[in-house]
């Protein structure tokens, strides 16, 4: 079996790469892996460290059709990780959002099409759904995306499926929530107060802070996906699989539990004006994937923990990030 993992030097990929390689999906074990990665101020091979030579790289662009259609081929299964993530840049700057999450998925789609790749999973997000007050999103609901980063994941999405239903192209679409964990680049919002704290500095804390977030460790996520991907050949095209967190709280009880396993008081937060558009409630209903087998292991305040730990000794990490991504302001 052959494995294509684009963006899989990103935060996700990078870990469905090192669980991968290193046994942890029976299914796919001995499988030939394939990493695409532009690498990007996201995505860097140092996320991948830990299993250095037991993958092939290609540093390429998921927009590139003819290095695509010369990749693609050959490979059993293929999972689209590649993206740009991050809503405040796409609220600065929109347009490397819709290259890479619209035009990217449909190269790729294209790719696979010409190929005949058997299996393919297209990972997405809740955002793409908007905002809901109460209740869940099941897989049927209604795309209304806020921001130009959840639209741009929605087109992708779109693409995808128009693909599945023109075509019959054995795809399949995954939605979590917000992920965290080790190697998570350090603007997200749980690094970036861990590592804040840590050296002593303030931490933002958006509006009233009662935006509410759905919480996955990305190794539960990554199972989730794994999952999909192991039956994305027998699914229907296009189908929607959600991937349900294991803590919904808003970033007013995050900030919480972040100073507490810090051991900092609420002096160091700093409250800033409210994001543009900022959605305040998601939260998905993820019956059909645990109707077949899925189940999160990963506790919140176990992953959190870890996940503190694992940023407190792995300074030589994050420190550069921080500083590159500083010094381009």
């Amino acid at each position: 079996m052959r494995v294509l993992v684009a963006g899989g030097a990103g935060f996700i990929g990078s870990h469905y790469v090192r669980e991968l390689v290193s046994g942890g999906y029976p299914a796919f074990a001995g499988a030939e892996v394939t990493v695409l990665d532009k690498l990007t101020y996201a995505g860097d091979l140092a996320n991948l460290e830990p299993v250095a030579g037991r993958f092939a790289f290609v540093h390429g662009d998921v927009c590139n059709g003819e290095l695509l259609a010369h990749l693609v081929p050959g490979h059993d299964v293929v999972i689209n990780f590649a993206a740009e993530s991050h809503v405040d840049r796409s609220i600065a700057s929109a347009g490397e959002f819709v290259r890479t999450n619209v035009q990217g998925v449909q190269a790729l789609m294209q790719a696979c099409l010409d190929a005949g790749t058997p299996r393919i999973v297209q990972v997405s997000t809740d955002e793409v759904y908007g905002s809901i007050d109460t209740g869940s999103w099941d897989e049927d609901a209604p795309l209304a995306p806020n921001s130009p980063y959840s639209a741009a994941k929605a087109g992708g999405d779109m693409i995808a499926r128009a693909y599945a239903r023109t075509h019959g192209l054995p795809v399949s679409i995954t939605r979590c929530g917000n992920n965290y964990g080790p190697y998570q680049f350090p603007e997200k919002v749980i690094p970036l107060f861990a590592t804040n704290l840590m050296d002593g500095r303030t931490v933002p804390l958006y509006g009233d802070g009662g935006n509410v977030r759905d919480w996955i460790h990305v190794a539960d996520h990554c199972r989730g996906i794994q999952l999909v991907a192991e039956r994305a050949d027998r699914a229907e095209p296009g189908e929607v699989f959600h991937i349900a967190g294991t803590a919904e709280l808003t970033n007013l009880e995050l900030t919480r539990r972040l100073l507490d396993a810090l051991g900092a008081g609420w002096d160091r937060v700093e409250r800033v004006a409210d994001r543009k558009g900022h959605d305040r409630r998601y939260s998905l209903d993820d019956a059909k994937l645990r109707g077949l087998g899925y189940a999160p292991t990963i506790g919140f305040e176990e992953g959190l923990a870890a996940t503190v730990r694992w940023y407190e000794e792995n300074r030589d990490w994050w420190e550069p990030l921080k500083k590159r991504a500083e010094d381009a302001r």
